[in-house]
């Protein structure tokens, strides 16, 4: 990775031109452009309001943004039955707080989905709407009601713009290994699922992972976050080449990872500019995040795995077919993500993607990707299938790691 403080000097001028033209090529065939769906957006600022002046006895309701802990603590001492009065009374607030109990987020998202459903159908009603209009409306009202279905956990809803969502699989209260799936570009809550091309979506993604961990570790209490909580860039554009929206999204997952209940370990597995999201939080993480996993990554806006400023493991893998390599990894002006983490150089554990196709296999039942994501998200490292036919990937995972948790 090269960065330049003074005027660019043609050669990296050139390298700017190549990773433009790149993307410009991508937008013909990696990534589909989805345009701001719209859709409702008073509701949770309705409920913002009202939150802000709402009082238990005297005293007034902590700030939605206030640490996990004290959220945390403040749920714990009004007790179950106010808990879930204020989730009746503010469901779009509730089931987007960090620190609040996982059970009574989803039960406060399953009423904040019901209202959005409602909102859509009466959407799809209107005569007066435009075609388009009605087009994307029936495609949320139908999204709506899949993530109502029985046994679906909701742990984070807000159907503003794009939306944002995530979702359980497992018991979160119980598990002793959690690990959470951080998609890329293009991710909302139209493509948080697909009946086609099923993997390719965050829950098809997270069921795989899920099963996978279950094969390879049942006595193993694992449970899979599929996290579609932040808002990921549209498309091929400035937004997929730079880091702002990264960052956001960065505290948006360091929020998560310290309001996991329990003591659970965690693992991340950050998908294309999901691995993006993961390298900007990572010198912010919680101990408890042990494994950083990153496919088809165009960089982790670092040089090495030492710039990260973490002390989990970090994990990288891309099979032979994924376009991602084709991008240049390098950084000029706040343009482009860094090094690549598959390279020696970085200092990455690399793990085979063998039976992976294309820049979105990766967690495709049956690919040796899904299978080491599975392995690295239960604690079974001596598992792993490194790149090469070599142990090197597990390296002093039992004992002294270089500038890596051992």
């Amino acid at each position: 990775m090269t960065s330049f403080d003074a005027s660019p000097a043609p050669t990296v001028w050139r390298a700017l031109l190549a990773l433009m033209v790149v993307f410009m090529m991508l937008a013909t065939t990696g990534w589909t452009a989805i345009r701001d769906q719209g859709g409702p957006r008073t509701a949770l600022a309705a409920e913002l309001a009202g939150w802000r002046k709402a009082r238990i006895g005297a005293e007034a309701l902590p700030a939605p943004d206030s640490a996990p802990a004290r959220l945390a603590a403040f749920f714990a001492s009004i007790g179950s039955a106010r808990g879930k009065r204020l989730a009746a009374d503010f469901p779009h607030v509730v089931g987007n707080l960090n620190g609040a109990p996982v059970t009574l987020r989803y039960r406060a998202n399953r009423q904040a989905l019901a209202t959005s459903l409602a909102a859509e159908r009466r959407r799809v009603a209107d005569p007066e709407l435009t075609a388009e209009g009605h087009h994307e409306a029936v495609r949320r009202m139908h999204r709506f009601r899949a993530l109502m279905d029985t046994g679906r956990q909701i742990l984070a809803f807000d159907p503003t713009g794009p939306g944002r969502v995530a979702e359980v699989f497992g018991d979160l209260d119980r598990a002793e290994r959690v690990s959470v799936i951080v998609p890329g570009v293009d991710t909302n809550l139209l493509t948080f699922q697909k009946t086609a091309r099923k993997y390719t979506a965050p829950v098809g993604m997270a069921q795989s992972l899920y099963a996978a961990q279950r094969a390879a570790a049942p006595g193993v209490r694992t449970a899979v976050v599929a996290w579609a909580d932040y808002t990921s860039p549209v498309g091929v554009g400035m937004d997929s080449a730079i880091g702002r929206l990264a960052e956001s999204g960065a505290v948006r997952l360091n929020a998560l990872t310290e309001a996991l209940p329990g003591d659970s370990r965690v693992a991340l597995f950050c998908h294309s500019y999901g691995s993006v999201v993961c390298g900007v939080a990572a010198r912010n993480l919680p101990e408890r995040v042990e494994d950083i996993a990153v496919a088809g990554s165009p960089g982790m806006r670092a040089q090495n795995v030492s710039e990260l400023g973490t002390s989990a493991r970090v994990w990288a893998t891309r099979d032979s077919d994924d376009w991602i390599q084709d991008v240049p990894h390098l950084a000029v002006g706040g343009l482009g993500h860094g090094e690549d983490p598959v390279v020696p150089e970085f200092g990455a554990r690399v793990v085979s993607a063998e039976r992976a196709t294309g820049h979105t296999g990766y967690f495709e039942p049956g690919t040796e990707s899904v299978d080491n994501f599975a392995e690295i998200g239960v604690g079974s490292y001596e598992g792993i299938s490194c790149t090469g036919d070599t142990d090197t990937c597990r390296s002093g995972i039992y004992g002294e790691g270089a500038g890596q948790r051992a």
